[in-house]
This record gives C-alpha cells, sequence and structure tokens, in this order.
C-alpha cells in the first residue's frame, strides 16, 4: 500500500501545512489527479496521486502541520483493491456487517462506535479500520485520539481517561497584561512565520545601509495618461508605473552588475541572470515571485509578465519555481501612499529597491517654482558588497532613465 508523504516543494522547505483534502477515504483517484492541498511558507501547491487507485486512509486531518517525508496518507493501488475486495466477500464481512450498520455508512462502523466519534467530534472517515472488511472499531477510535489529541472537529485532547475542551490554536487566545489592559495572542499563519525568520535573518546578517533619491517623473505621468486606455484595449493589461521602475532597474543592473549579486563564503558572487523579484502584498503577508531574464523583456513584455505573476500570486497559483532565483528585488509600496521608507533586503540579495507614490508638489526649476509630478525611489543595500558611491550612482542611473519618458516617447 504505497504511502503519501509530505513532499518538499523547494530547497529551504522543511514542513508543509494540510490545507484540504481533495479526496475523501474511499474515493477513487487517477494517476496525477490532484489529492490534497499543501500550503508552504513559500507557496500552496496541490500534491498529486503517484499512482490510480482509492484513498484507503487519511493520517493527518486539515490544519496540521507536517514535516517532510511524513506519512500523510495511505494509498490502496488497484491490484490491493481488487484483493481487499475478494478477501472481503469471502469471508461474508458485509453481510456480517450490515444488521449493525446505517445504510451507506461509510466507512463500517457499528452505532457504539459512531457515537463516540459524534461526541468527541471525529469523522470517521479520517481513521483506518482495523476489524473485518476495514471496519472502525471502538480501540481505532481510541487510538487515533491517542495519535492525535487535538484532531476532533472540536479541538478536543484526550488525557488519561478524562476529555478537556482545548482552544483552537488559530482563535486568537485572551491574554492579560501588566497594566491589568487585556489583548490577545494570535497563531501567526506559515507565511507570516516565515517573513519574520526572514527579516531577522537578513537584518542580523547584512549589514544595511539606505538612500533615496527624488525623480521629476511628469514627463513619464503624461506618458501613460496618454496612453493607458488604448493600452488596455491592444494589451489586455493596464499601464502601471511599476513595468517602467523595473525596465529602469534592469538597466542600470547592466552598468552596475556587482548590484546584481550576493555576499557568499566571504566572496561576492556576482549573477549573470537579472531575475527580478516583485513583492506582492496577500491577505495574511507577502510573496516575492520572480520575473526571469527581466533584463530581455520589453516594457511591454515586463507588463504582461508582471500583470500574470501577480495574477497567480494572489489566486494561489503560484509554483515554487516562480519564487527562487531572484537576484534583484522591487517593491510599489507606493501603492499604500508611502512617500519614503528603508526596505529590508530580501536575503541574500544585494540590494532592494522601493517605489514610493507619485506626489504633485511645487519644484524649484532654472529659479522658478513649478507644479511637477514627484517619486521618491529608496534603496537599501549591502555595505559588504558595495559602498554608498555605488549604491549612489546606481540610483542615479535609474533617476535619469525614468526622467527621460516624455508624452512623445514610444511604449512600444
Amino acid at each position: 500500500m504505497p504511502a503519501i508523504t509530505m513532499p518538499q516543494l523547494g530547497e529551504s522547505v522543511t514542513e508543509g501545512t494540510i490545507g484540504r483534502w481533495l479526496k475523501n477515504p474511499g474515493d477513487r483517484v487517477e494517476r496525477d489527479e490532484p489529492l490534497v492541498e499543501i500550503i508552504t511558507d513559500k507557496v500552496n501547491a496541490e500534491i498529486p496521486s503517484p499512482s490510480a487507485g482509492t484513498l484507503e486512509r487519511i493520517n493527518v486531518p486539515e490544519g496540521t502541520v507536517v514535516a517532510v517525508g511524513q506519512e500523510i496518507a495511505f494509498l490502496a493501488t488497484e491490484a490491493e483493491a481488487r484483493v481487499a475486495a475478494t478477501a472481503t466477500i469471502g469471508t461474508g464481512g458485509q453481510a456480517a456487517g450490515a444488521s449493525d450498520e446505517e445504510a451507506g455508512e461509510s466507512p463500517r462502523s457499528s452505532p457504539l462506535v459512531r457515537k463516540l466519534a459524534k461526541e468527541h467530534g471525529l469523522d470517521l472517515r479520517l481513521i483506518h479500520g482495523t476489524g473485518l472488511g476495514g471496519r472502525v472499531t471502538r480501540e481505532d477510535v481510541e487510538a487515533y485520539l491517542s495519535q492525535h489529541p487535538a484532531a476532533s472537529a472540536g479541538g478536543i485532547t484526550v488525557a488519561s481517561s478524562t476529555v478537556n475542551a482545548a482552544t483552537p490554536a488559530t482563535v486568537p487566545t485572551p491574554t492579560e497584561k501588566p497594566n491589568g489592559e487585556r489583548g490577545e495572542t494570535i497563531t501567526p499563519s506559515p507565511i507570516r512565520r516565515t517573513i519574520a525568520q526572514r527579516m531577522v535573518q537578513s537584518v542580523h546578517e547584512i549589514p544595511h545601509a539606505w538612500l533615496m533619491v527624488e525623480v521629476d517623473v511628469t514627463g513619464l505621468v503624461k506618458l501613460r495618461d496618454a496612453n493607458k486606455e488604448h493600452f488596455k484595449k491592444r494589451e489586455g493589461v493596464d499601464l502601471t508605473y511599476l513595468p517602467f521602475v523595473m525596465q529602469a532597474v534592469v538597466e542600470a543592473l547592466r552598468q552596475f552588475p556587482v548590484v546584481n549579486s550576493s555576499w557568499q563564503n566571504d566572496q561576492i558572487a556576482v549573477k549573470r541572470e537579472i531575475n527580478l523579484g516583485v513583492a506582492v502584498a496577500l491577505d495574511d503577508g507577502l510573496v516575492v515571485p520572480v520575473i526571469r531574464n527581466a533584463d530581455q523583456k520589453s516594457l511591454v513584455g515586463l507588463t504582461h509578465a508582471l500583470a500574470e505573476i501577480i495574477g497567480r500570486a494572489r489566486s494561489g497559483k503560484l509554483g515554487v519555481g516562480d519564487l527562487e532565483g531572484g537576484t534583484f528585488t522591487v517593491n510599489n509600496v507606493g501603492a499604500f501612499g508611502s512617500i519614503a521608507s528603508q526596505p529590508i533586503i530580501n536575503y541574500p540579495q544585494a540590494a532592494i529597491l522601493n517605489m514610493e507614490t507619485i506626489v504633485k508638489r511645487p519644484v524649484v526649476i532654472d529659479d522658478a517654482i513649478a507644479i511637477r509630478s514627484m517619486l521618491n525611489v529608496c534603496m537599501s543595500f549591502d555595505h559588504r558588497i558595495m559602498d554608498g558611491a555605488t549604491a549612489g550612482h546606481f540610483l542615479q542611473t535609474v533617476k535619469k532613465r525614468l526622467e527621460g519618458w516624455s508624452p512623445g516617447s514610444s511604449i512600444w
């Protein structure tokens, strides 16, 4: 009977959470048919069945965190299912169980067992039956409860012969603060927990420094305003400012390849590929999917790639490969109204660039005051890899490219 184990969905992934079982015990499954949804700190993924057969048993209920390699279910192949069926008929198990089963009950169990399961809020389909013909016995239920203390629907735990209600881990727990105020503790999601770990790692291991430049994007704003409706009709996606910033970053990375690097074993590893990570905000955190070979894409190509990867990120359709291999990260915090910020580097990259919000304000030009559309661009960088001079030249290159757009520029 093949065991289904928690797969390793990424090099650094050590555990995953059972999000949702897509099949129930006893269901027929085809080879490569989605079997279970796994949630990791990197991505949500549907795990396919390794072979055709019947889902015999589910070991781990939904919401449980499981280590990579742990058995989560068992699959009976077609041959095993035929043998089991023959054995059941030969021993008369079907007829013997008919007098104490409710019609249509699956898996087979006695009224006493069903009552016990109901008291503990258990789904009998999660329990492997050791009785005749796969019948779930009282001993099976008790064994399951002892092995899965929080497996019942009501979060019930078993200690000796006493049954106590426990607070579910996902529900905020009221706490008493020293000053007498009431608060709560919240169990972080896998994504939030990983974000916390990586942010701490980045700040502890990378000596951060940061710079900001002001960019006059008045010409770019006029260019976009003049073309956004036509662009939408022609390309089928919205024309936003972020692809312009991404293209400017790519051109700057070509001129300053040391910015496209990482610190490895006391050496600077300069990357040949320019793979831009793009921070995408989700309901419970953020992910940074990667647009590979961004330097080989035009402005229109970057716009399509950005729209596609953001759409998949927000619909939970990213694969593990979409989140690996980034060499530089860009982030549009301007969408939230931010005008200046110090981003934390996406470890182990050398730098990260934030695009702030575009605001109109008075600016002195040739000793005259003019109203211009201004954009702050902020970059944090690894001070081991580069000094302020290199980071400053890099940002000036980004600034020059963005200020080079005018209402008459071609975007195709």
